[in-house]
């Protein structure tokens, strides 16, 4: 906490707080954000000296959901009760957001989580600098090069797929129509570097990380770990992510986007491409055990097919928008293991949201989703789940957002001792939120 009143400190009594928001290619994290995916690409810029941009962002829920399972007893009597879920209000989340043009064409964004379901004190999500221009390489075929190239280095939020362009990010739930995430919430922070082409709407990408959440300098030795549970544990391979897309606008009220996307890394201590979301679902104590508390299971209402060691993931997205009618739409198809498996499993994930936005500037809209999973459960069943969202939403400001949803999800083919087994919550939850 005080290095954060530091930094607010430093920013309101130099001039660089004096010239927020004047940051080079820079997703807003308000309205004006919306349906941006990659960040801008623009190098006709100039550079006058460093500028600072704080920002944060801050939401709350009203929480009325209800759920239910099939019961089951043994000779123990019941083993899979249900939390006693009641109506209230979710712990608030927020994001400190300080984003710096350190140079003509270079960008730093940091991220902090103040407040999460996870984690009770402030954190940090993610860093990364962006070079969009090298300004320190005098040469006029690199100038040249970098009017369509993008660099992007630190321990950042992987550019897998597009679904994460619009999901709620803890305290930032301005750019998700609706309050939950998808089924399989596919995001993670990791360190490493991606690099763009961007020509004439075409989009082309390669990424390679760590593969992992956190650094890690240990080389893995059995004898300095409790459990060896395959040799596969003490392996650490790098993650590899590629991406080739189109998005164009054609003309003033039409825009179409497709892109295909894959991840895949040969092995890891612990990969969390699946389930690296920290800042916690949005749906607390859902089919959870009595006593639960809602920082202990925090994914709650998710499904992670916990392949931690390999794993291979496609996806193809697509995003049109025609006036104020738009279309976002996956699907995904995953393969791997844990460290404790020999053998690979499979998942499909799909999904498709239809949204309207109307009235002043768009500032008013309605929507539904449709999300399901068809995946092997480490278990040795094939289960499915299926959720159905209808939403809408009202932009007080381009600052201020309320949204309202109804939200119905069902679980099939879970084993009959599982929480799970014929499982179903479904209610109303409204959200406030704000982004600057």
């Amino acid at each position: 906490m005080k290095i954060i009143i530091a930094i607010f400190a430093i920013a309101m009594t130099t001039n660089l707080f004096a010239q927020r928001g004047n940051i080079d290619n820079f997703r807003s994290y308000d309205k004006d954000g919306l349906n941006i995916f990659e960040t801008p690409k623009d190098t006709d810029t100039e550079f006058d000296g460093i500028r600072l941009r704080i920002g944060g962002a801050f939401a709350q829920q009203f929480q009325a959901l209800s759920h239910e399972n099939d019961p089951f007893t043994d000779t123990s009597g019941l083993v899979n009760p249900l939390y006693s879920l009641g109506n209230g209000f979710n712990l608030a989340t927020a994001n400190l957001n300080i984003d710096v043009q350190l140079a003509d064409g270079i960008t730093l964004n940091m991220i902090t989580y103040l407040s999460s379901r996870h984690h009770p004190e402030a954190w940090v999500k993610s860093g990364y600098m962006q070079f969009d221009k090298l300004p320190f390489i005098k040469n006029e075929a690199i100038t040249d090069l970098m009017k369509k190239v993008t660099i992007k280095v630190g321990h950042m939020e992987v550019n897998y797929g597009d679904a994460h362009f619009r999901r709620t990010d803890n305290g930032n739930a301005i750019y998700n129509p609706f309050v939950g995430n998808y089924l399989i919430d596919v995001f993670n922070t990791e360190i490493g570097g991606e690099v763009y082409y961007r020509n004439n709407g075409m989009i082309g990408m390669l990424g390679v990380t760590g593969g992992e959440i956190n650094g890690n300098v240990s080389d893995l030795d059995p004898n300095d770990i409790e459990k060896t549970p395959t040799d596969d544990l003490l392996k650490r391979s790098p993650a590899i992510i590629g991406k080739l897309g189109y998005d164009s606008q054609i003309s003033e009220d039409l825009r179409f986007r497709l892109t295909g996307s894959v991840y895949y890394t040969a092995s890891s201590a612990r990969n969390h491409i699946l389930d690296g979301d920290r800042g916690g679902s949005r749906y607390y104590s859902v089919m959870s055990a009595p006593g639960a508390r809602a920082g202990d299971d925090f994914r709650t209402g998710r499904y992670n097919p916990s392949f931690g060691d390999e794993v291979t993931l496609f996806v193809g997205s697509t995003f049109f928008k025609y006036q104020g009618f738009e279309l976002f739409g996956f699907v995904e198809s995953g393969n791997g293991k844990s460290n404790f498996e020999t053998d690979t499993r499979n998942f499909l994930h799909y999904a498709a949201d239809v949204v309207y936005r109307f009235g002043n500037d768009e500032n008013v809209f309605i929507g539904a989703r449709y999300n399901g999973v068809k995946a092997d459960d480490p278990s040795g069943r094939e289960i499915t789940i299926n959720r159905i969202q209808l939403g809408a939403g009202w932009f007080v400001t381009k600052n201020i957002l309320a949204k309202l949803e109804f939200v119905n999800q069902d679980y099939n083919d879970f084993a009959p001792s599982s929480r799970l087994a014929g499982g179903n919550f479904n209610g109303i939850m409204v959200e406030a939120v704000v982004g600057f």
